[in-house]
């Protein structure tokens, strides 16, 4: 057979992980990387905490899967810690980012169809957004490298350009729903939404009854120094769909709502056989454990300015490969003169793991407890593998 037994959708690089140590990988042939990636913004306590181990540990001991058809002292407790921490009165818990934003992009919907709106259906949603990769949530987005060989794709959603709230404002006509929003894109370049964006997005929404739905699967849970980024913006959105770092490494996200906004999600209107069992809501309550209070957000705020500056007092001493540094937090882009992508490929030879995005960014996405004997050390090496780096022709 030619194919191999991997489906090949990924380019897979050389790394191949077998052990993680804190902010560290080890690979099979006994190489060690910093982890400047986090499984692309999910590790957020590192690898091995001992904290998210032993919950998954003791938990795995005791009760790994129920049918959601029976009762759940883990998904309520939970629940009501995420309700307790937010904006929201209600959450549904799925298994990945991408059923979170379903499930979110069904809640919109359906809240219309409740109050006897079934017209208002179309979510407005923004250019470079990265949503998913199920049929709905590329169906949201504008990038044909998503969208490419999956027609027909669903209709219900109108692109229109990120940060630009008058071209938000002029796509609402009477079949409008919401807006399903990123207020930090994440594939897209890291671009964080400006105040005035969100908050006129708030506003349009408020006048009009429309859903304002967040996607805060990337830029969510402690990465911004805050737990979720829509507190920067002194908002609070209707629907959010959270993952990656929720659950630390394990498995599992989430679609947060008010009362409002969930008046259509009844019996029998969404499920999931995996969503919210007893081994993720363990993880899940690990995970806040850690990140859930003032101190160590306080702590990611501190260690994200201390990587930011080191990263902009270095870029010019490479002012030929790189522009800048842009984000919020420890969810942070250096901006690229040249392919980002072959860049982070060059890394992993000196030790380095980042991720590639749009607009030429390398992002830089570390577990949110690291010290600073790591941002000297990703520094030092950033800078050293820059100084040897040819920009292709």
């Amino acid at each position: 057979m030619a194919i191999t037994p991997l489906m090949p959708v990924y380019p897979r690089s050389p790394v191949r992980p077998v052990r993680g140590e804190g902010a560290y990988l080890f690979g099979d042939g006994g190489e060690k990387y910093l982890d400047f990636a986090s499984g692309i913004a999910v590790n957020i306590l590192g690898h091995g905490h001992p904290h998210l181990t032993k919950a998954i540990q003791d938990q795995a001991a005791t009760l790994v899967h129920v049918s959601n058809l029976y009762g759940s002292p883990q998904g309520e407790a939970l629940a009501q810690r995420l309700v307790d921490l937010t904006f929201a009165d209600t959450v549904f818990f799925t298994n990945s980012g991408a059923e979170a934003v379903e499930c979110a992009i069904k809640t919109a919907r359906r809240y219309h169809h409740h109050h006897g709106r079934p017209e208002k259906n179309v979510l407005i949603t923004f250019r470079n957004a990265f949503h998913g990769r199920t049929i709905g949530t590329i169906s949201a987005t504008d990038q044909p490298k998503l969208r490419d060989g999956f027609a027909p794709l669903l209709p219900g959603f109108n692109v229109v350009e990120f940060d630009n709230l008058d071209a938000a404002e002029a796509a609402v006509d009477e079949h409008t729903a919401g807006f399903l929003v990123e207020p930090i894109q994440g594939e897209g370049g890291i671009r964080p939404a400006s105040q005035e964006f969100m908050k006129g997005l708030r506003s349009i929404c408020d006048e009009r009854d429309l859903m304002l739905v967040l996607d805060e699967v990337q830029c969510g849970v402690a990465r911004t120094g805050r737990l979720y980024a829509y507190e920067h913006y002194g908002i609070e959105p209707d629907i959010l769909a959270t993952a990656k770092g929720v659950g630390g490494g394990f498995p599992m996200g989430a679609c947060l709502a008010t009362e409002k906004a969930a008046a259509g999600m009844v019996v029998g209107t969404h499920g999931s056989t995996f969503g919210g069992n007893p081994l993720a809501m363990a993880a899940g309550q690990a995970v806040l454990d850690v990140v859930a209070n003032d101190e160590f957000l306080e702590q990611v705020a501190r260690t994200a300015e201390r990587l930011r500056g080191a990263l902009e007092q270095m870029i010019p001493n490479h002012d030929h490969l790189f522009e800048g540094v842009r984000g919020l937090g420890l969810m942070l882009g250096v901006k690229l003169k040249t392919d980002s992508r072959a860049f982070v490929t060059y890394l992993r030879e000196h030790g380095l793991l980042t991720v590639a995005a749009g607009d030429n960014v390398m992002r830089v996405l570390p577990p949110l407890n690291i010290g600073e004997a790591h941002i000297s050390e990703f520094v030092e090496k950033l800078s050293n593998a820059a100084r040897g780096y040819e920009v292709p022709a």
